[in-house]
């Protein structure tokens, strides 16, 4: 009988557990883009994040199997001066959005494993804090692209 208890409670536990969704279950991502430069230079990845759920989604960092790593920055302007910074975390808010553009937040592509050109499309893997993740096909656009066309 206390071991059909046990069984019990331990189904119990594994229910709930599993009625908490995952952090990635409730963001979207749309317009998401690649802005490839010449030379080997690093490719600055832009999407946008929509996250309908009544908490806050923690993205924690990216990869792709098309770059060696991938990397969350945020650009910022100070006293006329641009500079990068590296994250380690980017929140997006309950019942609402963050958008990764140009001049912003944005993912920092290092080392393509492949020779890309405008109009390949590039798997991105986001990992949230829960350990959930968010695969998102990023459009390659040329240097000179301001958008996700």
């Amino acid at each position: 009988m206390q071991r059909h208890h046990f069984s019990l409670l331990l189904a119990g536990l594994l229910l709930a557990g599993g009625a908490h969704a995952a952090q990635a279950d409730h963001v979207k991502a749309s317009h998401a883009w690649i802005r490839l430069l010449p030379a080997g230079l690093p490719a600055g990845g832009y999407v946008t994040l929509d996250n309908d759920g009544s908490q806050a989604a923690r993205l924690t960092n990216a990869s792709s199997p098309d770059y060696a790593s991938v990397m969350l920055h945020q650009s910022t302007e100070h006293n006329g001066m641009s500079q990068m910074t590296m994250l380690d975390h980017l929140d997006v808010p309950a019942h609402g959005m963050v958008s990764l553009a140009p001049a912003g937040y944005h993912l920092m592509m290092m080392k393509a494993d492949r020779a890309l050109k405008p109009g390949d499309k590039v798997k991105v893997i986001l990992r949230f804090a829960d350990g959930s993740t968010l695969p998102v096909d990023f459009l390659a656009r040329p240097a000179n692209a301001t958008g996700a066309g």
